[in-house]
């Protein structure tokens, strides 16, 4: 067994020579041309993955942007707001200020009306009384509508309070 045979040395190298055009001939070439199409698979998906990347990388950035313009947006809008809230709050108050003083005028005038009329109610009763008295005191002899123009004269003077 530890002999060596020089025509089996022969036939071996023959044959593994025989085996080895014949895997580089229809082995080999397929081989590395799968080799070869699946590291342009893997190098193409690799770019694409690059690609991926950085659209998605692209559009976080993006997304950013418009979340701090909405941010913007929504403070600006709530500024709006408050100052419209404000502006709305000082119409409503000055409205009422201006409601409460005109009804406040009106109250005035009515007091001022049933003031005169009272008082010229007064002056009335006062001039019906001061004839009664008159003519109880003096008798008939006064002619009554004399002594109205008298007293009606006499009450114009006094002051109006």
């Amino acid at each position: 067994m530890l002999e060596i045979n020089p025509g089996l040395v022969i036939w071996t190298i023959i044959t593994f020579l025989v085996l080895l055009v014949l895997l580089k001939k229809f082995a080999w070439k397929p081989l590395l041309d799968a080799l070869e199409k699946r590291e342009e698979r893997i190098r193409s998906s690799i770019e694409r993955a690059e690609k991926s990347a950085q659209e998605a990388e692209q559009l976080v950035l993006e997304n950013r942007k418009k979340i701090e313009q909405a941010e913007i947006k929504s403070a600006q809008i709530l500024r709006e707001a408050r100052e419209l809230g404000e502006k709305i709050k000082s119409e409503i108050i000055d409205r009422a200020h201006h409601q409460a003083r005109h009804m406040l005028d009106q109250a005035k005038a009515e007091i001022e009306r049933e003031k005169e009329a009272a008082l010229l109610r007064l002056r009335s009763e006062v001039a019906d009384l001061a004839i009664l008295a008159a003519k109880k005191v003096v008798g008939d002899s006064l002619n009554e509508d004399l002594h109205r123009k008298l007293i009606d004269s006499y009450l114009k003077d006094l002051p109006k309070n």
